[in-house]
């Protein structure tokens, strides 16, 4: 069992963070304000979720 990987949950504010940071490394702008549209839900794909993890 020690050599067994423990899955962990991501939680989506890390997830959230994680994209806002690389989109923001491309496109010159502040973290915080594009994790703040991406958390707005606001847009042509507000309907969306972000996708759960099947691996157990």
């Amino acid at each position: 069992m020690a050599n067994e990987k423990e899955s962990r949950k991501v939680s989506k504010a890390r997830i959230y963070r994680a994209v806002a940071s690389s989109c923001a490394i491309e496109a010159g702008q502040s973290i915080e304000s594009i994790e703040a549209k991406l958390k707005a839900k606001s847009g042509k794909f507000s309907h969306l979720t972000l996708a759960q993890s099947l691996v157990n």
